[in-house]
């Protein structure tokens, strides 16, 4: 059963720990839009990162780490925003204004601004705290005024930016499902970037449905909930797109959207009012970030639980050249999305010249796609020497899926900032072919192994050089970054907070 709200009235059923400052303690609140638990396993690579940081925060000495959620839980009845304890150290936001992720409350002013939901936030704040430091990953599900409220409320206030959800409603400057944005036109692009605008209302109604479920027993990540309702609600969407893409139905038009013209400029203000510290996950994103406004970001490499083996492997073996006998063995891992590029990829790979498309052999892990998806690699398949898919993976079948893998290919066509694919790989000593957006590159540091985003002639003359030995990697991880261990990360992190606690405003 879904847990009680907790009120000011209720103080005493809140952790006594959880309710005061702890004296040579550091208290910490990470805020993301779902539940690093999340039965479901909702929101990819950023609450993985998180659920692995969380740990080996919980394990360092002199740290107290509290979670918050919000966007996803939501009343039958239409109800005021209210906070509750889930369970120990983990709280949500229940009936935000904002729902959860961006993409579901596309052209919602309530992302930058609603007052019962940042008045809900600073009661949540007030209850439980004080905090030393609160650590945004997102703001989705919550409206970006609450920045202001966690500055009074705590010494440092930081966002990792995994994403670009601050300046861009749709997160990954992705325009129409289909290209890169490189220009909102002051926001009038953003009118028009979705193929289809969800039907808030519908979703609240869902997410009502869910927490209605999830009370009873039977909600995401259940085994009934997977396997009916969840496959039904992709299903339906697909059906959606599909209509609109055919002019069957037209996009959803609201008079908010015509907000989006203030919105970037609107939560940059927040973030630099709020003297948030901003920490990029890389270079670029550092980068991106400046060119939207942002006057000041720190970049910070997140750690990984898969650090553990950069020591156990080494770099592998390379014969002269690759042929049909001994092929050029790629892997593609993560989703067969377009703006991930596997669209691009099996484009790309289909149209090699016959004797250089023998001489390579793919591994797709990736879960089953849309139909022209799984059709562009069977396309693919009757074209290479080999590809071999599998339905999705999990860690622990990583071992085995990189065995013998001489290559992995990052092809991303948005600006991923930084993908826990390629982290995996990189990991495990698998050289990696980057497009040049996003941080993926940065991994290895070889302008060598990268190419422009979405031009496949460049793509397939860099798959040329390595079959026939023009391009060698003896020397492709000499300039390599180590990648850091959670708890290293968690240390460098902890730095981090103790040194914008240092710098903190003696108004605070």
């Amino acid at each position: 059963m879904t847990a009680a709200p907790i009120t000011a009235e209720r103080l005493r059923d809140v952790p006594a720990e959880a309710a005061r400052a702890r004296s040579g303690t550091l208290r910490v609140l990470h805020y993301n839009w779902v539940d690093p638990q999340d039965p479901a396993r909702r929101g990819g690579g950023i609450r993985h990162y998180l659920a692995g940081l969380i740990a080996a925060q919980r394990q360092m000495p002199g740290l107290d780490v509290t979670t918050l959620s919000a966007g996803l839980s939501h009343d039958l009845l239409s109800a005021p925003p209210r906070w509750t304890r889930r369970r120990a150290g983990h709280f949500e936001i229940v009936n935000s204004a904002v729902l959860a992720p961006s993409h579901a409350d596309f052209a919602n002013p309530a992302q930058v601004r609603d007052p019962a939901t940042e008045a809900t936030f600073a009661a949540f704040l007030a209850a439980t705290g004080p905090y030393d430091v609160i650590h945004f990953h997102t703001l989705e599900g919550l409206p970006a005024g609450v920045l202001p409220h966690a500055a009074q409320a705590a010494p440092a206030v930081l966002q990792s930016l995994h994403n670009y959800h601050p300046f861009c409603p749709q997160v990954n400057l992705w325009r129409q499902e289909r290209a890169h944005c490189t220009d909102d036109a002051q926001g009038a692009n953003c009118a028009t970037c979705l193929e289809l605008v969800p039907n808030r209302q519908v979703i609240r109604l869902a997410y009502s449905a869910e927490t209605l479920a999830a009370r009873l027993g039977i909600g995401p990540g259940t085994p009934a909930f997977d396997r009916y309702v969840h496959r039904m609600m992709r299903q339906g969407w697909r059906v959606l797109k599909w209509m609109r893409a055919h002019r069957w139905a037209s996009m959803h038009r609201s008079p908010r959207l015509v907000r989006f013209r203030n919105h970037r400029a609107e939560c940059v203000e927040l973030l630099q009012s709020a003297n948030v510290q901003l920490l990029a996950v890389s270079e670029r994103t550092a980068t991106l970030a400046r060119q939207f406004g942002v006057t000041e970001v720190q970049t910070c490499y997140i750690g990984t639980d898969h650090a553990q083996h950069w020591a156990r492997t080494r770099p592998r073996a390379w014969p002269a050249n690759f042929s049909a006998e001994r092929p050029l063995r790629l892997v593609y891992l993560g989703y067969m999305r377009r703006d991930k590029g596997f669209e691009f990829l099996m484009q790309a790979l289909s149209r090699l010249p016959a004797s250089l498309a023998r001489a390579i052999h793919l591994t797709v892990a990736a879960a089953r796609g849309a139909p022209d998806m799984m059709a562009l690699m069977s396309r693919a398949r009757l074209r290479l020497g080999g590809l071999d898919w599998v339905d999705g993976y999990d860690h622990a079948s990583l071992e085995q899926l990189l065995a013998d893998v001489d290559i992995g290919v990052v092809p991303s066509l948005w600006e991923d900032n930084l993908p826990q694919t390629a982290l995996e790989m990189h990991a495990r000593h698998i050289p990696l072919i980057t497009s040049d957006r996003g941080g993926a590159s940065e991994l290895a540091r070889r302008p060598e192994m990268t190419f422009p985003a979405g031009d496949r002639a460049a793509l397939n003359a860099l798959l040329g050089r390595l079959v026939s030995g023009a391009l060698r990697l003896d020397r492709y991880w000499d300039a390599a970054r180590a990648p850091a261990s959670m708890p290293a990360h968690a240390d460098a992190l902890r730095a981090i907070y103790e040194d914008a606690m240092a710098q903190a405003p003696c108004t605070r």
